[in-house]
C-alpha cells in the first residue's frame, strides 16, 4: 500500500467564522445563519468573542438581517513563534461589520450547494485570506428539533439583547455564576446568568429555565448544549452579568435573542409534526431518565439503549461493593429500579432495552469507594468491563443487584423491560451470565427478552453461534469500528487523519455479517451508534441491508423516521 504525507499551508485568515444551512436557533431550514469575527476562526468557535450574525433567506439570496457585535480582539498566527495570539482592536474596527455584502452572499451561496451535495442541514467552518474563501470544514446539524414553539406576547422593550442560540421561552429568577464554586445556587427553574459556560456547568445548566451569557455564538457551549437540552438561550449579550441583577424576574426569549423585565407572558404552540410509517422500528436512547417526559411524545417505537450508569453516577453515587460492604445493597437496588421503572411505566407497552453497567475500571473507581475495589489498568477500553466483570467472582455479587433491579421493576408488570449484554467476548461468559441471571429470576421467554451488544468482532464471526443465547442483536458502531480497525475511538490524531470511520468497508461488512448470520437464525438486529445520527448514506447502507430496527439520541428521531421512511419508499 503507498501512503503519503499531505502537506498542506494553513489558511492565515483575515475573516472567519461559522456557517449553517439552516437556522439552529428556530429550526428554520429557509434560513442561513453566518458568524464572523476577524483573525482566526478560533475566536468564534470557542465562544471568546461575540461574532456579527447575519442571516441570509436560503432561497433568493436576500440578506435578511445583520447584527454587527463589538470584536475586541482578534486572533492571529504570530509569525515569529508560529503560536495564535490575541491582538486588540481599535474601537473603530471592533465595532465594524466583518463581511461585505458581497461576501455575506458568496459564503451563503457555496454553503447552499453543499447543503445540497450532501443532501442534509450542514455545520461548517470557512476562512477569507486575500479574495478566496475557504470552507474548512463541514459536518451534519444533529441538534435540530420538532417540539413546541413558544414566543414572548408583549410591547414592553427588552432590557438586554443578544444573539437567540436554543428557541423558546420561559421567565425565572436570575442567578450570576462567576465561577463553578457558585453552581449550587442554581435552583430548579432559575435564569442561569455567566460570562460563558463551559462543562463543569452541566448540572447547573439542566437545572435552568433559561441562560443568558455575555459571550459567545452559534456555535459556543452554551449555545450547544441549550439546543440539545431543549432550553432557551441567548448568548453574546455583552453585559447581562453586569446589568441583571441576583433573584431579578426575567424573561429569556430564545428564539429572537432578548431578555424582558418581569415575566412576560408566553404564548405555546403545538408544531405539527407528519408521522412517517416505516418498516424499520425507530428506537431511542436514553440516559437521564428525567429525560423521558420531555421525549415520550416523539415518534419512537421503544428504547433501544437504556444506560444505568447516569443513574450510578448521579443518584447512587458510590460504588457498588462499597455500598454492599456497608450493608446498603437494598439503596443500589431502589435507586436503579426507580429509574428503570420511570421509564417504562412512562411509555408501556413500547420495550425499554436496559443495557447492563458498562463502566470501565477508571470510571468504576471515581465512584465513592471505589478505589478498595478497582486494579489500575493501562488499557481499560479493552479491560475488565462488560459480561466479563458480570462473571468474575470479585464482581458477581454486584451484578446480582442489578438482576434484582430489573426484576423489582418486572414483578410491577412492567415487562416491557428487557437487557442488554454489553462487551460481550466470548460464548461461554455468555452462557455464564445467563445462568446467574436465570438464579435471580430472570430467565429468557416470549416475554423477557435479552440482546447482545454486537462490539467485537468476534460477535461478527460467530454471530450465527450467539444467536442461540439472544433474542436481539444491537450494534454499537463505535467500538465495533475501533476494534475492526484497530484505531482508539479517543485519539483526536487519529480521529482528524480520517481513521476512525463507521462507513469503512470493513465496518460495513462486519455489519453486513451480523445481520445476515442473525438474520439466518430468526434474531433481529439493531443498531445504537451515532451513526445513523450523523450520517445518511449509512442509515441507507443499514435499511438496504434489512437491519430491523436504529436507535438514537432524541434530537434525531424524528428526522430519522423521515429518512428511513424515504429510504423504503424508494426501494
Amino acid at each position: 500500500v503507498g501512503l503519503c504525507a499531505v502537506v498542506q499551508v494553513m489558511v492565515n485568515a483575515e475573516k472567519a467564522g461559522v456557517a449553517f444551512s439552516v437556522n439552529p436557533a428556530t429550526n428554520n431550514e429557509d434560513e442561513i445563519v453566518i458568524e464572523a469575527a476577524f483573525g482566526l476562526g478560533e475566536a468564534v468557535v470557542s465562544g471568546a468573542v461575540t461574532p456579527d450574525l447575519y442571516i441570509v433567506d436560503k432561497k433568493d439570496m436576500r440578506i435578511k438581517s445583520k447584527t454587527v457585535s463589538k470584536k475586541e480582539f482578534k486572533i492571529v498566527r504570530d509569525i515569529q513563534t508560529g503560536k495564535n495570539v490575541k491582538v486588540y482592536l481599535s474601537d473603530s474596527q471592533a465595532s465594524s461589520q466583518v463581511l461585505s455584502d458581497e461576501e455575506i452572499i458568496k459564503i451563503a451561496s457555496i454553503l447552499r450547494d453543499i447543503e445540497k451535495h450532501y443532501d442534509f442541514p450542514q455545520d461548517t467552518e470557512w476562512a477569507i485570506e486575500g479574495d478566496k474563501i475557504y470552507f474548512v470544514q463541514s459536518r451534519p446539524v444533529t441538534t435540530l428539533k420538532s417540539k413546541k414553539s413558544s414566543s414572548v406576547q408583549t410591547d414592553k422593550p427588552p432590557i438586554l439583547k443578544g444573539l437567540g442560540a436554543s428557541p423558546g421561552a420561559a421567565s425565572g429568577p436570575v442567578k450570576i455564576v462567576h465561577d463553578i464554586s457558585e453552581l449550587d445556587k442554581v435552583k430548579q427553574g432559575d435564569v442561569l446568568v455567566t460570562r460563558m459556560t463551559n462543562p463543569d456547568m452541566v448540572p447547573a445548566m439542566k437545572k435552568a429555565s433559561a441562560i443568558v451569557t455575555d459571550e459567545g455564538g452559534m456555535t459556543s457551549h452554551a449555545a450547544i448544549v441549550s439546543r440539545e437540552m431543549g432550553i432557551p438561550c441567548v448568548v453574546g449579550t455583552g453585559e447581562a452579568t453586569n446589568k441583571l441583577k441576583e433573584e431579578q424576574i426575567v424573561t429569556v426569549d430564545g428564539s429572537a435573542g432578548l431578555v424582558y423585565e418581569g415575566k412576560v407572558e408566553v404564548k405555546s404552540e403545538e408544531e405539527e409534526i407528519p408521522y412517517y410509517e416505516t418498516k424499520t422500528k425507530i428506537y431511542m436512547n436514553l440516559g437521564e431518565p428525567e429525560l423521558i417526559d420531555k421525549y415520550k411524545d416523539l415518534y419512537f417505537d421503544g428504547i433501544g439503549l437504556m444506560r444505568v450508569e447516569f443513574i450510578i453516577t448521579s443518584y447512587v453515587k458510590a460504588h457498588p461493593l462499597a455500598l454492599i460492604k456497608q450493608g446498603k445493597s437494598d439503596l443500589y437496588v431502589e435507586k436503579l429500579a426507580e429509574g428503570i421503572e420511570k421509564v417504562a411505566k412512562a411509555i408501556y407497552p413500547k420495550p425499554v432495552v436496559v443495557r447492563f453497567s458498562d463502566f470501565k475500571t477508571n470510571e468504576y473507581k471515581s465512584l465513592e469507594g471505589g478505589e478498595e475495589f478497582e486494579p489500575v489498568e493501562n488499557n481499560p477500553m479493552l479491560g475488565w468491563r462488560g459480561v466479563s466483570r458480570y462473571i468474575s467472582p470479585n464482581f458477581e455479587p454486584a451484578f446480582r443487584l442489578e438482576c434484582k433491579a430489573i426484576k423489582l421493576v418486572r414483578d410491577k408488570g412492567l415487562d416491557n423491560v428487557w437487557v442488554m449484554l454489553p462487551f460481550v467476548r466470548t460464548l461461554w461468559e455468555v452462557e455464564k451470565v445467563l445462568k446467574i441471571m436465570e438464579s435471580e429470576g430472570l430467565k429468557r421467554d416470549d416475554k423477557f427478552k435479552v440482546w447482545i451488544m454486537a462490539e467485537v468482532p468476534a460477535v461478527a464471526f460467530l454471530a450465527d453461534k450467539f444467536a442461540d443465547y439472544c433474542d436481539g442483536f444491537s450494534i454499537g458502531s463505535n467500538d465495533l469500528t475501533q476494534l475492526v480497525l484497530g484505531v482508539d475511538r479517543d485519539s483526536e490524531l487519529l480521529g482528524k487523519a480520517g481513521y476512525f470511520d463507521e462507513r469503512n468497508e470493513a465496518v460495513k461488512e462486519a455489519i453486513k455479517s451480523i445481520i445476515d448470520k442473525a438474520h439466518s437464525k430468526g434474531v433481529t438486529v439493531s443498531i445504537c451508534g451515532q451513526a445513523p445520527s450523523v450520517y445518511p448514506e449509512f442509515t441507507e447502507f443499514l435499511v438496504k441491508h434489512g437491519v430491523d430496527s436504529v436507535s438514537v439520541s432524541p434530537d434525531m428521531v424524528n428526522k430519522t423516521r423521515k429518512r428511513i421512511h424515504e429510504i423504503e419508499s424508494s426501494q
